[in-house]
């Protein structure tokens, strides 16, 4: 990581939202908190067992159940896509997004970029760009608060922003043109972050081609004999075998894996690889919770494979480093659309764990809500938050049996606004 961290660029000033109900967050300062709380690690986690690494949800406070960080066509930016949130041991919550300069594409000059807010989502804080294109690519945010340090840990990717997804599949790009992974942090609640640092050697096999961390929060496992490890989902392309007729752009070389770090962010390795690559499951974007039990559950976009659903999930028990059992059709999400989707465990025992997503099979609309109290193994729809047009989305627990949700949404296109909801659940 960078030792000098550098003010990250300020572009519009706080914008407040309509009053209607609403979160307020608090938290104690957990400044004085060092290293050495790292030596007790794995015994205060068990002691604290399915409680917020950091400070205490604050009561709830009156107003701004909804208010929109990101709208199309301000700030200099066409587009906002991409959204992840997290709530950092003082109650701050940092709202991610890509800026897209000059279109809604995935191609092009795409900026990391963030917004603050101190009052539970009322208001947001200037624009922030955490790292900037220059006209290449960066998008894909992943961020996680380190369990012991407080540290905000951001993993993002980048490509040249001359080459498309489908040139990359097809290996028709250089190796700096291609996909390659970051590491970037804040050690001052999402005021300033260091400058990107390359992981890619550490990450990304020498046969994959497309790469993408995230998109959305990752986790810091809490409990078990991995307290203490950032998993960060991720996904990858493969080349095809030497003799084939394939380009690699076809859905089938899609596959799923996992990153993780001992070590707050410092290193990283590769953890489990989903790759099959039999066009059956395409696992693609994923999301990570840690279960009750210290179990990792995983909820996998399935891009086209030919199996019936189009959402995959499995488990590991190790901390991130082997699933299981291979990727599976999860058939309860049987209307949610070929998308990214959120995931959270609530604190707690017997705590629900959540999904969001759009919930129409053949397009992206009507953003709803899921709960399972089986740890994964079948879920209920608990509300739909409206019938528009909706397309990614994070979670984020603001307070006890409550959380916010960041997705995309529009009346006219999906991608019109980035919206905040506090969601009683």
């Amino acid at each position: 990581m960078s030792r000098t961290s550098r003010v990250i660029q300020r572009r519009r000033p706080p914008v407040r939202s309509s009053p209607s109900e609403g979160s307020g967050e608090g938290g104690r300062d957990r400044r004085n908190r060092r290293t050495a709380v790292a030596l007790a690690l794995s015994a205060a986690l068990a002691l604290t067992a399915f409680t917020h690494p950091g400070a205490a949800p604050a009561p709830l406070l009156p107003g701004c159940a909804t208010s929109v960080p990101y709208t199309a066509d301000t700030s200099g930016y066409d587009t906002f896509r991409i959204p992840a949130v997290v709530r950092t041991d003082r109650g701050t919550l940092l709202a991610f997004a890509e800026g897209r300069r000059a279109s809604a594409s995935d191609t092009g000059n795409i900026d990391v970029v963030l917004r603050r807010s101190t009052d539970g989502g009322c208001t947001w804080g200037p624009l922030a760009v955490v790292a900037a294109g220059r006209g290449d690519t960066r998008g894909n945010p992943a961020p996680v608060v380190d369990p012991v340090t407080g540290r905000v840990v951001l993993l993002t990717s980048y490509n040249s922003g001359a080459v498309t997804e489908g040139q990359i599949m097809r290996g028709e790009v250089t190796a700096a043109q291609s996909r390659r992974a970051f590491v970037q942090s804040s050690a001052d609640d999402g005021r300033t972050f260091s400058s990107p640092r390359e992981i890619t050697a550490a990450v990304k096999r020498p046969d994959w081609r497309w790469y993408a961390t995230g998109p959305g929060h990752a986790v810091a496992l809490t409990r078990g004999p991995y307290a203490g490890r950032l998993v960060v989902p991720a996904n990858h392309s493969a080349a095809p075998a030497t003799g084939s007729a394939d380009t690699g752009q076809e859905p089938k070389y899609y596959g799923g894996h996992a990153l993780y770090s001992d070590d707050h962010g410092l290193s990283w390795r590769i953890g489990f690889v989903d790759d099959t690559y039999d066009g059956e499951h395409n696992s693609n974007e994923s999301a990570v919770a840690q279960l009750p039990d210290g179990r990792l559950y995983l909820s996998s976009r399935d891009q086209h494979g030919v199996a019936v659903g189009n959402r995959l999930d499995s488990y590991s028990s190790d901390g991130g480093r082997t699933l299981d059992r291979p990727y599976a059709v999860q058939p309860s999400l049987d209307d949610v659309p070929v998308v990214q989707g959120g995931l959270l465990q609530l604190r707690g025992w017997g705590e629900p764990l959540l999904f969001s997503g759009p919930s129409v099979p053949t397009a992206r609309q009507a953003m709803a809500l899921w709960r399972s109290r089986d740890a994964g193994r079948t879920f209920t729809k608990l509300l739909t938050l409206s019938q528009d047009r909706a397309g990614y989305s994070d979670l984020v627990q603001v307070g006890p049996g409550t959380v916010g949700l960041l997705y995309e949404t529009g009346v006219a296109g999906t991608y019109e606004r980035v919206v905040w909801r506090r969601v009683v659940v």
